[in-house]
């Protein structure tokens, strides 16, 4: 089908880079450019199919990735505003394009003639009668496993099933992301009375206010944070209204317009029958097959040795909690249990008393703009050499939006980063990276990258003062950035990020050490009004708190991957088949897994845990501990070898950033580490260790030690077609 040429989609966009031409975009012009793309794409490949020239590279692998440019416009366009920035017009192309698109990977990787054609290429290489470098070469492996793991073997009723059950997870995921996101801005806590601010700071104060006058209210509106964990717990003294918040967070999704829990429990169970029409005994085998576990065994074994201690250290922090609670009570009042809405907020009074410290008074030295520019950019500077220039004459999405223009160490430009830093109504809650362009020499494209963050946007006039949480998260959306940036790839799928979940986030947590680089921390840490660096001993206070609360943070996040193991490693017939038994579920999942401790609720609980029923981290939310692994051990290595220095930004950037998804994760990671990767860093990190004894049984895991090196099965694939990278 043809699209209209007035289409801005319909030719490639002559802005720089190859920016989405906003200021053109219209919402009506998403849906015939997509269905345009299609049937574009599934025509070039079936070209390839149907070529009777002997199988080449050229023929094969450069015809399949320089077909799809008009999708590759469109989606990525869309798939950036429609998280940031949606509307229910949008809302309702993506109920549209959901379904389209899990039918159209079908067309793909079920096609028959296209993976004999795949195949014989292969076939020709491995008898030397073609010649691929290493990426080509990896490109044929990995695009092999998709078309076996996608069932392209399968006899045709069982495909024709397979597309059904494709179709319908599509169209319920997004259904889900829609009810969710839906559900938590109408759980939103709005306070009428100011003396309930009580401890709360004039910055989350000024967002509150501004987010009830954008929804015609009276007053200050709370918004919820997309996890169990409320940020503004740490400031709130007044007890009822953190209970409040609490129970409005944990109450998400369980009823009414906004209920997900017929849609998770038909997500769940559509994807079990998948896994089992594919070969596999559940989706979690299926999903960690792909990855750098391997094994779904592998991620329990590895999540199971750290449950023990981390809940003790929980159990620990609580005890140390009630102290401080029973000696700010009143003497002549009983005795008040300690419960979860309690802890975020006493946690920050514990860490004031016993690091000599207050969080809050950091907020007026974390000035957005100082801490982009003398903190995430100059670590950025310090270690690859690029910089960035604000490029005012290309506009957004939507206004907030910044573009900066990357240059390389030599001048030349590098790609265009997209920040997105304040939170309004239409956005999702979260953070998360995603690309517009994806790097590539094949086509000449540079990458055009996108970082979304969800801060409070003060009143006009006024700065935008950040929560040490948020710096961290700054610096851990542009290690994700950094990995689309840096990419140095011949073929657009093996861009960047385009890496297993298991290990894409490991960039992004090694970004956040330079959050605390003595060199760099009293650069952008300075006092918006007086221009005074932060105290030296602030500093110090900050980096002896890393361990404080880690019993607590481990176990909320354990909690949150078992939980999601155990929906997805499930057999059929024991998943809940009514929404009425999905708290039951979760609770006993919880409590078989360990990690059923009150004081400490899962990160996520089923119904507005979008990572795993939306996002493409189903079976797959382990990875954030995982690359945990990877990342302390790699911080190890840095601090080792100097810190923050050209040299070794240098070879992290030419060993394993630019590489992409264009070789084995682990092999690149052994590449660049020159060893495998050593647990104790991440135990040690997270206070998991007190002996030598515990140290061994926590460490002895085979799981991340270099494996026999065996040839892929051809039965053990299934390609993941998920979109941008989610913050935790």
């Amino acid at each position: 089908m043809s699209l209209d040429p007035a289409n801005p989609f319909a030719r490639p966009s002559t802005l720089p880079y190859q920016l989405t031409p906003w200021a053109e975009v219209r919402p009506e012009h998403y849906l015939p450019a997509v269905e345009a793309g299609i049937a574009e794409r599934l025509a070039d490949l079936q070209a390839i199919a149907d070529e009777p020239a002997p199988a080449t590279v050229e023929n094969v692998i450069e015809a399949w990735e320089a077909s799809g440019q008009l999708l590759s416009r469109v989606l990525g366009a869309f798939w950036t505003v429609q998280p940031a920035d949606t509307t229910d017009e949008l809302d309702a192309i993506d109920a549209e394009i959901s379904p389209m698109m899990a039918r159209y990977g079908d067309s793909i990787y079920l096609n028959g003639g296209l993976y004999r054609r795949v195949s014989a290429l292969n076939d020709r290489v491995v008898a030397g009668e073609v010649e691929a470098d290493d990426q080509a070469r990896y490109w044929l492996e990995t695009h092999l496993r998709d078309f076996v793991r996608a069932g392209v073997g399968l006899p045709d009723a069982d495909q024709d099933r397979l597309r059904e059950l494709n179709a319908k997870l599509a169209e319920l995921t997004s259904a889900f992301g829609r009810t969710a996101l839906a559900g938590s801005n109408a759980a939103a806590v709005l306070v009428s009375d100011e003396a309930q601010l009580a401890g709360v700071s004039e910055a989350t104060k000024a967002g509150a206010r501004a987010a009830a006058e954008s929804r015609g209210l009276d007053g200050w509106l709370l918004e919820l944070d997309s996890c169990t964990p409320q940020a503004v717990l740490t400031e709130v003294a007044d007890r009822d209204l953190r209970r409040r918040i609490h129970q409005a967070s944990v109450g998400r999704g369980w009823s009414g317009e906004h209920d997900t829990r017929a849609l998770l429990v038909e997500i769940a169970r559509l994807r079990a029958e998948r896994a089992t029409l594919l070969g596999f005994p559940h989706h979690a085998e299926y999903v960690a097959a792909d990855a750098c576990a391997k094994s779904s065994a592998a991620v329990h074994q590895m999540l199971g040795r750290l449950v023990p201690a981390a809940v003790r250290n929980a159990r620990a922090e609580a005890s140390d909690l009630e102290e401080l609670q029973d000696d700010t009570d009143r003497a002549d009042s009983p005795r008040t249990p300690l419960e979860p809405w309690d802890w975020e907020f006493l946690a920050e009074k514990l860490k004031a008393r016993r690091y000599s410290f207050d969080s809050a008074l950091l907020r007026p030295y974390l000035e957005l703009e100082r801490v982009l520019r003398e903190g995430v950019f100059a670590a950025a500077t310090g270690l690859f050499g690029i910089t960035f220039a604000e490029r005012d004459d290309l506009r957004g999405y939507n206004d907030q939006v910044r573009v900066f223009e990357v240059l390389d160490a030599d001048g030349s430009g590098l790609g265009l980063f997209v920040a997105d830093y304040y939170t309004r109504a239409g956005k999702q809650g979260g953070a998360w990276m995603n690309n517009i362009v994806d790097q590539n020499h094949l086509l000449g494209q540079s990458p055009v990258v996108v970082n979304n963050l969800n801060i409070a946007k003060p009143p006009a006039g006024q700065p935008t003062l950040l929560t040490w949480d948020e710096v961290r998260t700054l610096f851990h959306e542009f290690g994700h950035a950094l990995h689309g940036l840096l990419s140095d790839v011949r073929y657009p799928s093996q861009s960047g990020t385009a890496t297993p979940r298991d290990f894409v986030e490991f960039p992004s947590q090694v970004n956040e050490m330079w959050a605390l680089d003595a060199g760099l921390l009293p650069r952008y840490a300075v006092h918006h009004q007086t221009g005074e660096p932060i105290p030296a001993e602030w500093i110090d206070a900050l980096k002896r708190a890393e361990l404080f609360n880690q019993g607590w943070a481990t176990t909320e996040m354990l909690g949150a991957s078992l939980l999601d193991q155990a929906w997805h490693a499930t057999p059929l017939d024991e998943l809940p088949s009514e929404p009425g038994g999905v708290e039951e579920f979760e609770a006993r999942a919880l409590a078989a897994a360990g990690v059923d401790y009150p004081l400490a609720p899962t990160r996520y609980r089923s119904t507005y845990f979008k990572h795993i029923f939306e996002g493409g981290y189903a079976a797959g939310y382990y990875s954030y501990l995982w690359s945990e692994v990877l990342d302390a051990d790699t911080g190890a290595w840095f601090l080792a070898n100097g810190g923050l220095t050209r040299a070794n930004g240098q070879r992290y950037r030419e060993r394993l950033l630019g590489r992409g998804g264009s070789v084995d994760a682990m092999d690149g990671y052994r590449d660049f580490r020159g060893a495998d990767p050593d647990i104790s860093h991440l135990l040690k990190r997270r206070g998991l260790i007190v002996d030598a004894s515990e140290r061994l049984a926590l460490s002895d895991s085979a799981v991340f030690r270099t494996p026999q090196r065996v040839e892929r099965q051809r039965d053990d694939t299934v390609s993941d077609h998920a979109g941008g990278v989610a913050g935790v």
